[in-house]
Order: structure tokens, then C-alpha cells, then sequence
């Protein structure tokens, strides 16, 4: 127990060190106006990414009508369908509704099993859509004309659609789920690559100075590690805090509010949470590759010649977790879950359309593990190839003993 709390005293010395060393820098504000260009670009590609969502997203009408009546209200749809200029939905049929059967449309939008975002009823003559609002307004114009031509090809006259409006429906709520998770797999992997990378460089200059000598032989290797690790993860927490604060001051001030995401399967404080939580585990287990990889690094040429393969690692995860949450309960999703390093990904997405709390404390478990593991393992690489300390075993070292007898005779 001792052992553990001087680990601990020891890591808490270094992350305290090296925090008040980066913060009250003369250098920390340029990394706090550092995002202002990646914001633009972001924002340019989000506005270029919805026109494109508003072409890829085609939401369906179902409908509970006569067999012939459906029949003709498919006809009617294909022949629309490249003759007129616009958006036209898809369609499909839900149930062949008998003489005095009734259809509980209600019922239908709630059920997930059949995704639909709207249903049509009644008859050619006088259709019933039953649909949220938005819908509603969006389609009865177009379910008119498909019941008209479902009638005739050459329609004279379009029947009165009336309108049973309803707050939502499952297939809108899983849409608007998925973006939410899209859209927190984007946010966190752009502060994970925009912070993550400064670990890279995190110990040159102390091996330089000599410095890390000195360091090796007050406290463990692994401590010490952990240390700067915190610190820099603290360090990313006043940016993120500042950003925030920032942004929402320019928000308020300009008067506008923010767009209204869906609301997550945990509900937004425990999916916050998560996303914290998440953004942490995401930070530690790049963070701690990053420092085992930085320690091998002795010059800031060395540092820049890293940059790229990390960063191109960092966007290899990112699409990994992006292309597991296209193909939700495969192996893929599976996959980026197991895999360390996309987990915190994949989990945060989870969180948006799963409502089970007990997969992301196991899931945070299982993170935390790995952290260990990859400073335990840095550590311990850093110590033998860096300060050239520990046991040397087997053949070769029984020949390096020789050798050294031999030269001192």
C-alpha cells in the first residue's frame, strides 16, 4: 500500500509540475486561439455535409389501404419517380386493409420494426396521412397527386388529403439519434487530434537537458509517465473549458440558439457525462501510445517526422468507428467496442441510441485497463532503450560480460 500511495505522491508532482509549467506559459495562448481555423473548416464542412444529408436522407410513407388501392398508389409513385422534379418518398406497403378493418397508424410510427415516417390511409378519394408535423406539410401535396394519378393518368382533379398529426415517430427518433452520435463521434475526435498530439513532444526537451535522468532516479518510470500524462489531459481540460466559454459568450451575443440535436437514448446529462468520461479514456489511451512513442524521439525533427503517421493512425480510428456505427450488431461494431483505442468511440455513439447503462461502466473498465497496460509497457521500453536500464538477460548478456573482462585486462 505504501508503494502504491508513493506512486501516486510522485505522479501527482509531476502532472502538477508540468501543468503549471504549460499553463503559465507565454506559448498557451496560441495554443487556446490554435482551433479558431479548424472551427472554420469545420463549419464550412458541416453546411457542405447537410445539403448533402438533405439529398441522402429519404425517409418512407407506409400505407393501410385496400389491396388495389395500394397497388395503384405504388404505380402512381414509380411513374413519378424520375418524371417529376423534386424529392419523391419511398413507399411501402404496411397492411392490405379489408372492407371495415381498421388500421391503428399510431401504433405503426411508434413501432421500430418497420421504420416509416408517415402512413396513408382511407381510400383514392380521400386519403388520411397520418404524420408529425413537418411531414404532413412536406408530403400532402405530393400523396394528392399520387392518389389523383392512382386513379387516372391523366387526373383532373386531386382529393383533399386530411392530416392526423403526431408529435414524432420511432423512424424520426432513431434519425435524429444517429446524427446526435455522428455528430459526437466528430466532436470527439476533433478535440482528441487537436490535444492529444502535444504528448508527442512532452519529454524531448527534458531528455535534452538531462532532466529525465534525474527524474528516472527520484521516482518510477511508470509514475512519472502517468504524471504527464494527467498534466497535459488537465491542460486539454482549461482549452476545452476556455473554447466553450468562448463560444457560448459568442452565441449568446449574437442571439442565436443552437441547433436542436435529438435527444440521446440516456438522456442528455448522462450522455454528457459519458462524453466526458469518453473524451478522457479517449485522451489517455492516445495519450499514452503518443508518450511511448514521443520517448523514443530525441530531437523536434524527430517529433515532426511522427506527426504524420499519428495523425493518420488517429483518422484510421476515427472512419473505423465512423463505419461501425453504418453496421450496428455485426462483428465490425463488436470490433471497434473490443479495440481499445476506437472504444470510447464507438461507446459514445452507443450511448446515443442504446439506453443500457451497464455496457459503458464495463466498457470504461475495460479502457482504464488498457491506459495501464500502455504506460506500464511505455514505461518500461523507455527505461531500456532510452536509459539504457534493467536486466539484461540471456546469451548476449553472458557475452557482454566476457567481453568486458576482457577489455579490462
Amino acid at each position: 500500500m505504501s508503494m502504491f500511495g508513493d506512486k501516486l505522491q510522485a505522479m501527482l508532482v509531476i502532472a502538477r509540475r508540468d501543468f503549471v509549467a504549460v499553463v503559465f506559459s507565454k506559448t498557451f495562448i496560441f495554443f487556446l486561439i490554435g482551433p479558431i481555423f479548424p472551427v472554420l473548416v469545420g463549419g464550412l464542412a458541416g453546411s457542405i455535409g447537410g445539403k448533402v444529408q438533405q439529398n441522402v436522407d429519404r425517409p418512407t410513407i407506409g400505407l393501410a389501404m385496400s389491396a388495389a388501392d395500394s397497388r395503384a398508389f405504388l404505380a402512381a409513385r414509380d411513374e413519378l419517380q424520375g418524371r417529376v422534379p423534386g424529392f419523391i418518398p419511398d413507399i411501402v406497403v404496411l397492411q392490405d386493409v379489408k372492407p371495415g378493418e381498421e388500421f391503428d397508424a399510431r401504433a405503426a410510427l411508434a413501432n421500430g420494426d418497420t421504420p416509416v415516417s408517415a402512413v396513408v390511409e382511407g381510400t383514392l378519394d380521400a386519403p388520411l396521412m397520418t404524420a408529425p408535423r413537418e411531414r404532413a406539410r412536406q408530403w400532402v401535396g405530393i400523396v394528392s397527386n399520387m392518389a389523383a394519378r392512382a386513379k387516372s393518368a391523366t387526373p383532373t382533379a386531386y382529393p383533399e388529403v386530411a392530416v392526423a398529426e403526431v408529435a414524432t415517430s420511432v423512424a424520426k427518433v432513431k434519425t435524429g439519434q444517429i446524427f446526435t452520435a455522428q455528430g459526437s463521434q466528430v466532436v470527439l475526435f476533433l478535440l482528441t487530434m487537436l490535444l492529444a498530439g502535444m504528448v508527442l513532444s512532452n519529454l524531448v526537451e527534458e531528455k535534452a537537458n538531462k532532466i529525465i535522468e534525474v527524474l528516472a532516479a527520484a521516482i518510477p518510470m511508470d509514475a512519472m509517465f502517468m504524471g504527464k500524462l494527467f498534466a497535459m489531459l488537465a491542460v486539454s481540460l482549461v482549452g476545452i473549458a476556455v473554447w466553450g466559454g468562448v463560444g457560448g459568450a459568442i452565441v449568446l451575443a449574437g442571439g442565436r440558439a443552437l441547433p436542436v440535436m435529438s435527444v440521446p437514448a440516456v438522456g442528455w446529462p448522462l450522455f454528457l457525462t459519458l462524453g466526458f468520461l469518453y473524451f478522457t479514456m479517449a485522451y489517455l489511451l492516445m495519450g499514452s501510445l503518443f508518450l511511448s512513442i514521443g520517448g523514443m524521439a530525441t530531437t523536434v525533427r524527430e517529433v515532426q517526422t511522427l506527426s504524420m503517421p499519428v495523425s493518420m493512425f488517429q483518422l484510421m480510428v476515427f472512419f473505423f468507428s465512423s463505419y461501425a456505427l453504418s453496421s450496428p450488431g455485426t462483428w465490425v461494431e463488436w470490433a471497434s467496442i473490443i479495440f481499445p483505442v476506437s472504444s470510447p468511440y464507438a461507446m459514445l455513439a452507443r450511448a446515443a441510441q442504446d439506453p443500457e447503462i451497464w455496457p459503458h461502466l464495463a466498457a470504461l473498465g475495460w479502457q482504464a485497463l488498457w491506459v495501464i497496460v500502455i504506460v506500464r509497457s511505455g514505461a518500461q521500453l523507455f527505461r531500456r532503450t532510452v536509459m539504457k536500464s534493467g536486466p539484461a538477460t540471456g546469451s548476449r548478456s553472458v557475452w557482454a560480460r566476457v567481453f568486458r573482462r576482457a577489455k579490462a585486462y
